[in-house]
């Protein structure tokens, strides 16, 4: 959370599974950091159950898959849940800022200039 703080975007933490999918659906988010390993529904049905929702919708929003995992195969089967793209835990600040200006684009370069 510091470091998306940091960033200057606005974010929602939620705590499962359940909850991410309730607050794509409220929040209308530009990007997803969906951690694989949540209670109730994990990250992997959840960006299945989204990308579900988003074929009725016709939008595509990018989800990067978080998890504490550095596996083989893990990042295998995050792409193969839907996401976009994966990064594992501990998360450096660094690491974060690449993913954002992956999918967010330019945007973020304005948001720091602006800083």
């Amino acid at each position: 959370t510091q470091i998306l703080g940091e960033t200057g975007y606005r974010f929602e933490i939620v705590g499962n599974g359940r909850k991410a999918l309730d607050a794509f659906g409220k929040l209308n988010p530009r990007m997803i950091l969906m951690d694989v390993s949540m209670p109730e529904m994990n990250g992997l049905e959840a960006t299945g159950a989204i990308r579900t929702l988003e074929q009725d919708m016709g939008t595509h929003v990018p989800i990067v898959g978080v998890t504490a995992h550095a596996l083989k195969g893990d990042r295998e089967r995050c792409l193969e849940a839907g996401m976009d793209d994966y990064l594992p835990k501990p998360i450096s600040p660094r690491a974060l800022l690449e993913k954002l200006e992956r999918w967010l684009g330019s945007d973020i370069e304005i948001r720091r200039s602006a800083g």
